[in-house]
């Protein structure tokens, strides 16, 4: 079962909870505390590439704020949504991370949402981490999330619905300590035009990562390691943080 096939359509509604703003606002604080954003905070002609962008959510915003945006995603059904929304204004493009090709380097790479934790083998997380640092250019700084080990371990074996008029879903989920590995299978029950709900099922796969493990692939991937972040902070990460965040800086490349 493929996953955001039947969630792309209600993703954005189940989404609605997320403060993107806020979310934006931080990797722009970011982007300018690592020097992507020049002073004189000239956005203008600064690449920044998204990976696992699904619904442009976050593409659009800093599209908005004079990034020039590229989306990349492996959903058909999420990036027709993305463009939807912002027809011609981003190029978004339909490849698996895993072997992702642009046409050029980028000042930066981001990735929000969890999508590195949809990487559950470490063999592929270090051939994303290459890409990253071949298309980045010298210098060029990548910033991503994760969702934590104790993020996992809370959500254990349990269910999670949501139930709404137009679209409902039920979220059995189930942790493996040992492969560290979190299992969930998404039901979903859509409402058709003609008041009638379509049911699909998907699973979902996401891997825990230490900081060692993504310190020991950042490097074996040739790039720089630079800090690790509590989500939407400027602290170290604690044990019990369910998201953060890493700061990985492109090397191999001279100005």
């Amino acid at each position: 079962m493929d996953a955001y096939t039947g969630f792309a359509e209600v993703y954005d509604q189940f989404m609605d909870n997320i403060d993107y703003d806020g979310w934006c606002n931080y990797l722009i604080e970011l982007l300018k505390q690592y020097q992507v954003v020049p002073e004189g905070n000239a956005y203008q002609n600064r690449i920044v590439l998204e990976l696992g962008c699904g619904t442009g959510a976050m593409t659009e915003r800093l599209a908005k704020v004079g990034f020039d945006m590229i989306g990349v995603d492996y959903s058909q059904e999420m990036l027709s949504i993305a463009m939807e929304k912002n027809p011609g204004d981003i190029l978004y493009l339909m490849q698996d991370m895993r072997n992702f090709e642009l046409y050029g380097t980028v000042a930066a790479v981001v990735s929000v949402c969890d999508s590195m934790n949809y990487i559950t083998e470490k063999e592929d997380l270090v051939e994303v981490f290459k890409l990253v640092n071949n298309y980045l250019d010298p210098e060029g700084i990548f910033i991503f999330d994760l969702k934590t080990e104790h993020y996992y371990r809370s959500l254990g074996e349990s269910v999670i619905a949501d139930d709404r008029e137009e679209c409902s879903f039920i979220w059995d989920n189930y942790y493996d300590e040992a492969e560290k590995i979190n299992e969930y299978q998404l039901s979903l029950f859509v409402r058709g035009t003609d008041g009638r709900y379509d049911k699909y099922v998907e699973e979902h796969f996401q891997r825990a990562y230490s900081i060692e493990e993504i310190r020991w692939a950042l490097e074996e991937a040739g790039m720089e390691w630079v800090q690790a972040y509590s989500a939407f902070s400027k602290e170290e990460p604690k044990e019990d943080d369910e998201r953060i965040y890493i700061i990985a800086r492109e090397k191999g490349k001279k100005r």
